[in-house]
């Protein structure tokens, strides 16, 4: 308890932690939707596209005598993200095969170029680091404000849109037989998976920001049979998986990230343990057991 008191009376950690409990929310919410298409790796993709924006964002810094130099890493982490992310939809769409080529590509164009224009600009690896792998005890007052409104327009535009998107992620054919604007609606869902990246860029960093979209969902996948369910038991395990890193690396001195993803990784681990023990049965009213979520289908069109 003392721990914690001491925690919640630090402004430093008051920040950190507001920005850790907002990347536990909204990363999962992104996720589910790329897990029911497929996509899983798309966050870590987008996030080396970032590096490119953060390193871009040291160089205006620099050239305007910004103090500190990365003033405007988030900014340029979120216009490179965005663009990266419509660039990768816009691949993704003309073909499974050319588009495998062109994403690799981009991912390791991504982050070598973010690294050589971080040197050019004067950072050092402990700031590369920093952004790799997350650095939450660097947020300031203005990332924080950025965060909070970059969160907002995630879970705004993710929870309002979700019969739609959750349609157009369950069948994409079906969605454009039913008058929804497909494309208009990939182009969202590659947008918002670009801002949760450059949000969860100082917490988890770019290499691992994929992992806490990712795991939650996976995780709540194995308990839990529709869609709606499966989002809100995700955003409650990043949640609780980002407080509870953040406190114990405040105790020890241990990297937040890698510690709020480890936590979500032994989650998944155990709950894949116990699944067997407790059974799932499928609804008596779901007339294709073999299909996930079609009953949800129904009621959502």
């Amino acid at each position: 308890m003392t721990l914690l008191l001491d925690m919640l009376a630090s402004p430093l950690m008051q920040r950190a932690l507001i920005a850790a409990v907002l990347v536990g929310l909204i990363a999962p919410v992104m996720g589910t939707y790329l897990v029911q298409r497929r996509l899983a790796l798309l966050g870590d993709g987008i996030g080396h596209m970032a590096l490119i924006g953060v390193a871009v964002g040291w160089l205006v810094g620099g050239a305007l005598s910004l103090t500190p130099h990365d003033t405007l890493a988030i900014p340029g982490a979120v216009v490179a993200s965005v663009l990266g992310a419509v660039a990768i939809e816009v691949v993704r769409e003309r073909g499974r095969t050319s588009a495998d080529l062109a994403l690799a590509l981009l991912f390791y164009g991504g982050i070598a170029g973010g690294v050589l224009l971080i040197g050019l600009a004067g950072g050092t690896t402990a700031n590369l680091n920093g952004y790799l792998f997350g650095s939450i005890a660097t947020v300031s007052l203005s990332d924080l404000w950025v965060t909070i409104a970059l969160a907002a327009v995630i879970l705004v535009v993710g929870v309002g849109l979700r019969p739609a998107l959750f349609m157009l992620s369950h069948d994409e054919e079906f969605a454009r037989a039913s008058g929804l604007p497909v494309r208009l609606l990939n182009v969202v869902v590659a947008v918002l998976a670009a801002l949760t990246v450059s949000v969860a860029m100082r917490v988890v960093g770019v290499l691992l920001v994929s992992a806490l979209m990712i795991v939650p969902v996976a995780t709540s996948q194995l308990v839990m049979r529709s869609f709606a369910a499966t989002m809100t038991l995700a955003m409650a395990i990043g949640v609780t998986v980002s407080i509870a890193g953040l406190t114990i690396t405040y105790a020890y001195p241990l990297s937040p990230g890698a510690m709020i993803v480890v936590l979500a990784i032994g989650i998944f681990g155990v709950v894949s343990l116990v699944r067997p023990l407790l059974g799932r049965r499928r609804p008596s009213t779901d007339p294709h057991p073999d299909l996930q979520d079609d009953v949800e289908l129904r009621e959502a069109i």
